[in-house]
């Protein structure tokens, strides 16, 4: 029979605190969403307030002493015409972190004490946000339509794709309106050619011919080469394509000058009329570190417009001290310094992944693409001394601003590929060699996948052809027997 008894064990657990909870939550949230998120703390917890700008800020960070930034001028890329002197492989090229503290504006202008206001790019967004869907409904009720001829257009708008064409055959759109209304094939094709007449050109086509078509037919019945193109987009499109232009114009009974005039015309038109109406707004990246170049090295920064300004309500912090009461307050006044905490922690882990990602891709920022040197997510972990799980965190959705453009930070990050020599290099390298090997080939004679292997193998970099391959299709270029028809294209 058991008996109930009790035991003492000693043991160790790992647990998350809720501070700890909170920071990992922060570094992953990208600038907009912490902003968010601090705007919506400030709204809960009577603690906090928005720093305004006479006050001091509580994310002050300290600067580095300049010792810790050995300068050396043997360390940087000197350009001379074509010729490019490496550094010295020796010593590490030199990354400096501002001296400016945090709570001083180095970058974005700010009228309140808020980083990031939504009314900021406001003349820059996008106000219409309609589909496609929607302006041809706003169009079809300007337009005189039956009760029934207007169901059926609804219908046929609804079968419409985002590239603009009628996915649906005029039999199912038939059957999908019993059996509350009756029709015919007729009186649905008849709808179909007034949803046809809307804007865009060529909306509601059931092929690229058709689609060609309806925008051609637009044009002035004047207009030299009309007819010619509306037969070519109707008939022909299979000719145009194998550039059998000789047996086109035997077709056609045309001249060559007409031919020409007409296949102008046709390649004018929008293949794709839908994807003109955008409805999504455009979405703007906001950088969070800043990378600039001065005689000193380059220079890492945080940009201070994506940094929330807030503070400990002192006034309220000082009340609460000299009173045993107000346990709700304190918990609050304990919430908003986690916070503050959190928010230091946060862009403390930003700015040494950001230096450590500049020091290890220095030759990027001197060179281009083709200076992208093999990085993961582990050496920079061992560089600052995390987990790689924070550095993945730290790393997600956020942006740097270099003079080579905004990247974000998981761009500096790739694959390897080991050279002849023994070192390694980035698949990013390798994709920008590709790209420039095809940039300056011969149009009449472009370079295989196989060619494109055996050269980089020349230059040390062996590299298998289904590899060359995977790139070039990564990078949407055109194998070398498409690039040949595309140049013989545009030469004829």
């Amino acid at each position: 029979m058991l008996k109930p008894s009790l035991q003492l064990r000693i043991g160790q657990q790992l647990t998350m605190t809720p501070q700890l909870q909170q920071a990992i939550r922060l570094l992953q949230l990208p600038s907009l969403d912490l902003q968010a998120h601090v705007r919506e703390t400030l709204e809960t917890n009577i603690m906090l307030e928005a720093e305004d700008e006479s006050g001091a800020d509580p994310l002050a960070s300290e600067a580095l002493p300049d010792s810790e930034h050995p300068v050396a001028k043997e360390e940087y890329v000197e350009l001379s015409g074509n010729a490019v002197a490496e550094r010295d492989q020796r010593e590490e090229p030199e990354v400096e972190i501002s001296d400016e503290a945090w709570g001083e504006r180095t970058a974005g202008v700010s009228d309140t004490p808020w980083s990031g206001d939504e009314d900021r790019n406001s003349d820059l967004s996008d106000e219409n946000g309609q589909t496609l869907q929607e302006q041809l409904l706003e169009q079809l009720d300007l337009a005189k339509l039956s009760p029934v001829d207007s169901a059926i257009a609804r219908v046929i708008v609804d079968a419409i794709t985002d590239d603009g064409y009628l996915q649906d055959s005029l039999e199912d759109i038939r059957a999908s309106l019993l059996p509350e209304i009756q029709t015919g094939i007729d009186s649905v094709e008849r709808v179909l050619a007034a949803v046809q007449s809307l804007e865009p050109a060529g909306v509601g086509a059931r092929n690229l011919g058709e689609c060609i078509a309806l925008q051609l037919r637009q044009l002035d019945p004047q207009t030299p080469g009309r007819n010619i193109a509306v037969r070519v987009a109707l008939e022909h499109l299979e000719l145009v394509a194998s550039q059998q232009f000789s047996l086109l114009r035997r077709h056609l009974r045309c001249s060559e000058g007409e031919l020409e005039l007409a296949l102008a015309l046709v390649r004018a038109c929008h293949p794709r009329p839908g994807s003109t109406v955008n409805s999504a707004c455009a979405e703007y990246v906001i950088p969070d570190v800043f990378v600039r170049r001065t005689e000193h090295g380059w220079i890492v920064e945080i940009n201070q417009a994506t940094v929330p300004r807030v503070r400990v309500n002192q006034s309220y912090a000082n009340l609460i001290s000299r009173s045993a009461d107000h346990a709700m307050l304190r918990t609050q006044l304990q919430e908003a310094r986690w916070l503050l905490r959190s928010l230091e922690i946060r862009n403390d882990t930003l700015l040494k992944v950001a230096r450590c990602i500049v020091q290890r891709q220095a030759s990027f920022f001197e060179l281009g693409d083709e200076g992208m040197q093999p990085l993961i997510l582990k050496d920079v972990a061992e560089a600052v001394e995390m987990h790689e799980s924070t550095i993945s965190r730290i790393t997600t959705a956020k942006y740097m601003h270099t003079p080579r453009g905004v990247f974000e930070f998981r761009h500096f990050f790739s694959s390897h590929v080991a050279a002849a020599d023994g070192t390694e290099m980035s698949s990013t390298a390798i994709r920008a060699k590709i790209r420039k090997l095809i940039a300056l080939e011969d149009p009449d004679n472009p370079l295989s996948d196989s060619k494109l292997a055996e050269v980089l193998s020349q230059e040390g970099i062996p590299v298998a052809r289904r590899t060359v391959a995977k790139y070039r299709e990564a990078m949407q270029i055109e194998p070398s027997n498409e690039r040949k028809r595309s140049a013989a294209r545009a030469l004829g």
